[in-house]
């Protein structure tokens, strides 16, 4: 009997939490959930079994305490995937220089020091090639005033997932960085009028805010064995918020977001190696006909001269932009690329900020674009899943993202 993949999900009871433990268990994962809200917690468990048929275990914990994290892993089984989702953040409103040490200490507790305390107590449990996933925020790239430590404990986040990437390379460790989620947070934030909703969405390329099930589908993914290509990528899941420095408001969406569960439709172009080309799919090649979502998969870049990078992502761009209207994506290779001539040395970066800029471009038509940066002796074999979810519609809110491939 094959055994189901498990997974340790903090902050469970709620939000982006709540979604993933419903996702995972319909999946076939047995999840072990972790939240302090002990009423949460009972009133999602019924659901998780109805879901999956599996037996899943709740433990109520709170976090910021350290010996109850060393007694959380003392009960644990052996786990496939860690999830440290649970956070909060400052409401109050206060300055930082007005606020006490103790009360920038709780944010930084809870969103800092508790994924590093459960990482440490959980590691000898996790299987070979075990998958460690941080969620860490927005706020961490850009900073969000008046939200207390939120931002500097997020910041803190992604820096201690990309050293863990660095110092455990047999283990899959990478951070998610969500954008605006209609979670009970950002819903409380706006009821308190300390959030308006259509300024945020006016810096959004997509014009929309994310909901809570399309994070819950980047994190199976990256607890999944088809993240094993990234370690320590800061996976910015934003709509392109964090890509965008115009000063003109962009416009809402008008397309509403498709189903996060459409086939895909993946033209792949720019090479003839049968390994590349088996990653197109055969579905039907138009949402509008068939239902199912449009997507290519580009290599062309890979075959760029030294120097002429942008340029090949430019005309990639172009031939994709003219054949779809609307709600399709399009992925780039790009090669890497290590030279002493320092005349060659923007071509790369340039690339990558044409790619951040298309998708600013393209997000009113829901039109998105990725690129992956990959050796030359990259498997295309094992970059498989990691290439269909990108491309895919359950990543309909990544966009503008520039990955490296371990």
């Amino acid at each position: 009997m094959i055994c189901p993949p498990s997974v340790l999900l903090t902050g469970a009871a709620s939000g982006i939490g709540r979604a993933t433990a419903l996702l995972l268990a319909g999946s076939g994962w047995h999840c072990v959930l972790v939240d302090r809200d002990a009423d949460g917690l009972a009133q999602l468990m019924p659901q998780l079994q109805a879901h999956s048929g599996i037996h899943h275990l709740a433990r109520v914990v709170d976090l910021t305490d350290a010996d109850a994290i060393e007694a959380l892993a003392a009960g644990l089984p052996e786990l496939d995937a860690m999830i440290h989702n649970a956070g909060i953040s400052d409401t109050s409103g206060t300055a930082l220089t007005d606020q006490p040490a103790s009360q920038l200490q709780r944010v930084l507790d809870l969103n800092l020091r508790a994924p590093q305390r459960l990482t440490t107590a959980c590691l000898p449990l996790l299987r070979p090639g075990g998958r460690i996933v941080n969620v860490a925020s927005g706020a961490g790239l850009q900073a969000i005033p008046w939200r207390g430590a939120y931002s500097p404990s997020k910041a803190g986040l992604i820096a201690l997932t990309q050293a863990l990437a660095a110092a455990r390379p047999d283990l899959v460790v990478n951070v998610l960085c969500p954008g605006f989620v209609r979670t009970e947070l950002v819903e409380s934030l706006i009821a308190a009028g300390r959030l308006d909703p259509a300024e945020a969405v006016s810096k959004i390329p997509l014009g929309r805010m994310a909901n809570p099930l399309e994070m819950a589908h980047v994190l199976r993914f990256l607890a999944g064995q088809g993240a094993a290509p990234l370690r320590g990528q800061v996976v910015a899941v934003n709509g392109g918020s964090s890509l965008y420095g115009g000063s003109r408001r962009l416009p809402p969406a008008t397309l509403a977001p498709l189903a996060l569960d459409l086939p895909l439709s993946l033209r792949v172009e720019g090479h003839q190696d049968a390994a590349w080309v088996a990653m197109a799919s055969t579905e039907p090649a138009s949402v509008d006909e068939q239902g199912a979502y449009p997507a290519v998969l580009d290599l062309t870049p890979l075959a760029a001269p030294a120097g002429e990078l942008w340029r090949a992502v430019h005309a990639s761009a172009s031939r994709f932009a003219q054949r779809h209207p609307a709600q399709a994506s399009l992925t780039l290779l790009l090669p890497v690329r290590e030279t002493a001539d320092w005349t060659l040395a923007s071509d790369a970066a340039a690339a990558r900020m044409l790619v951040a800029t298309l998708a600013c471009e393209w997000g009113p038509r829901h039109l998105r674009i990725n690129a992956l940066q990959v050796p030359d002796f990259a498997d295309p074999g094992a970059l498989g899943s990691l290439v269909h979810f990108i491309a895919g519609a359950g990543a309909q809110y990544l966009t503008g993202q520039t990955l490296s491939v371990a």
